[in-house]
């Protein structure tokens, strides 16, 4: 286990990994995390291989349901999501937003790492009628039970960003949302707005690394790639 002098800093900087490193939020947290002075390596854990490359950064081409060991570690980025018309069906959704998720972080813990900063959604709750909400609010819950000193949970509302550039096809729905985003921004509620998937990797690599007990980034306290403040984090466990 690596030391750790409660900041998150360890000897020749932090060691990182990211899981969904090919999707909107997860690209930018390598981008963002590459760059950090304080990290010295990024582990990049993806499904297909990465087309990136950057001295501090390790991809490894992993099957999610099947974790290997992970090596040492200080954070975990958690930022694996699909949706159901994707994933072809409600299972198969689960299997990528719960299952492999919470093995990642299991992994990473498995590794060291007592810090963990997870891409959710607004709007999720356990108990929710929604299913998408559900299984975002029991990943949440799952994660909260894991040996961590720091768990951050980001909740966008819909993401904006360039997935062509990703070799992604484009989700019809954001498309009319960055549409109606440009001309009714002022009157759209901030908690419900559309944000940029790189204000939602800021918000993250900022807080993270210092963060102490549950801490929630609501997608209003993310806008602009600024955390806001907000009330004291609870404990995680």
């Amino acid at each position: 286990m690596r030391s750790d002098d409660g900041t998150g800093q360890v000897a020749g900087g932090r060691v990182v990994a990211v899981a969904g490193a090919s999707g909107l939020v997860g690209r930018a947290l390598l981008a963002r995390l590459c760059a950090d002075p304080g990290v010295a390596q990024v582990h990049a854990l993806v499904r297909r291989p990465l087309a990136m490359e950057a001295p501090k950064l390790q991809v490894h081409l992993v099957d999610f349901a099947r974790m290997p060991a992970l090596p040492a570690l200080d954070e975990a980025y958690l930022a694996l999501g699909t949706t159901i018309r994707l994933a072809g069906s409600r299972a198969a959704f689960r299997a990528v937003d719960f299952d492999a998720s919470l093995a990642v972080a299991q992994a990473a813990v498995a590794a060291g790492a007592r810090r963990i900063g997870l891409v959710s959604a607004t709007g999720a709750d356990a108990r929710s009628h929604l299913f998408y909400s559900r299984v975002k609010g029991e990943l949440e819950n799952a994660l909260l039970a894991l040996p961590l000193d720091a768990l951050v949970i980001a909740r966008p509302s819909l993401l904006l960003g360039d997935r062509s550039a990703l070799g992604q096809p484009p989700r019809r729905g954001e498309g009319l949302a960055a549409a109606a985003d440009r001309w009714f921004r002022p009157l759209v509620p901030a908690r419900v707005r559309a944000i940029a998937a790189d204000d939602v990797a800021a918000a993250l690599v900022s807080v993270v690394p210092q963060a102490r007990g549950r801490q929630l980034l609501e997608s209003e306290r993310m806008q602009g790639g600024r955390v806001a403040a907000s009330d004291p984090s609870h404990p995680s466990h």
